[in-house]
């Protein structure tokens, strides 16, 4: 509310009239207000609710409870009842939770052009980024893996493993990402960050650490699983080689198996077709020339 910095001003001598004046605000409803301001409770529920819904909109699949936890570490802490009246009198329900009539959900809008077209190739490294998200089941709970793929070598660049699938998983992926082709003093600017329509993929999150690393998303369109087709490739393998092979008791286990299994096998084992029989470790290394680097 703009009025008591309006009123705040007046106690400082300056008079309404030119306040208003240069706010393009009416006097009338100010001198309402200012005859029936709003209470302090008012105005705390009004800054808990703000917080819910920015919470709500970074991570549309949250139901209240974990909204709560947001608004916690934005500097709102409340209740789960608070936050649930306040969400349920808004109806900011979670998208995965809540159930839907009709056809179902179906993805939300996207936030970026298709740029890639179902071409997943790339004459020279960090022209193509791939991303998805995958899950699997341990006797803890859930453990979700945002990964970032190469297309020019197919190697994983950066990945995120939490046991929350929330807009940061993307976002510490591709931060990542960008970190370790920093460390090899490559350029990423301009590189194509090509993905689903997932929530965590259109969250504002994800859009400013694109912004930030001046890199262009895109995004492939509404019931065409072959746009991603290329990123579904290595999670189909991860599948085999590790998430199917036994059941695992913990998260901390799982962790450890796929960072394992993409740095030790993927990355310097596993000899593909695509690159001529080499892996993509040692794919970067013949390709990674002067001229390569400087394209």
């Amino acid at each position: 509310m703009i009025y008591p910095l309006v009123r705040e001003l007046a106690g400082d001598g300056i008079p309404v009239a030119v306040t208003c004046r240069v706010l393009k605000l009416a006097r009338q409803p100010y001198y309402r207000w200012l005859a029936d301001p709003v209470t302090a409770g008012e105005l705390a529920r009004a800054y808990r609710a703000n917080a819910l819904f920015d919470a709500h909109r970074d991570d549309p699949e949250f139901g209240y409870r974990l909204l709560v936890d947001e608004a916690a570490a934005n500097g709102q802490p409340m209740t789960g009842r608070t936050a649930w009246a306040i969400c349920s009198a808004n109806q900011w329900w979670s998208a995965s939770g809540k159930p839907r009539r009709g056809k179902g959900g179906r993805p939300g809008p996207p936030v970026h052009d298709d740029q890639v077209n179902r071409v997943f190739t790339a004459a020279a490294p960090n022209r193509l980024w791939l991303t998805d998200i995958t899950e699997h089941r341990t006797g803890e709970g859930k453990l979700y893996l945002c990964a970032v793929k190469d297309v020019h070598s197919n190697r994983i660049i950066g990945y995120s493993i939490d046991s929350r699938m929330k807009s940061r998983l993307a976002v510490t992926a591709i931060d990542n990402a960008v970190a370790r082709r920093a460390a090899d003093g490559a350029v990423v600017a301009g590189c194509i960050v090509h993905s689903d329509r997932g929530s965590q993929f259109r969250s504002r999150k994800l859009v400013h650490a694109l912004n930030r690393h001046q890199l262009s998303g895109s995004m492939g369109r509404v019931g065409a699983a072959g746009d991603n087709a290329a990123m579904e490739s290595f999670f189909a393998l991860l599948q085999r080689n590790v998430l199917d092979r036994r059941s695992w008791a913990t998260r901390k286990e799982l962790r450890i198996a796929i960072v394992t299994w993409i740095e030790r096998t993927y990355h310097r084992r596993h000899r593909q077709e695509a690159l001529g029989r080499l892996t993509p470790i040692e794919y970067e290394t013949i390709t990674h020339t002067p001229a390569a680097q400087a394209a």
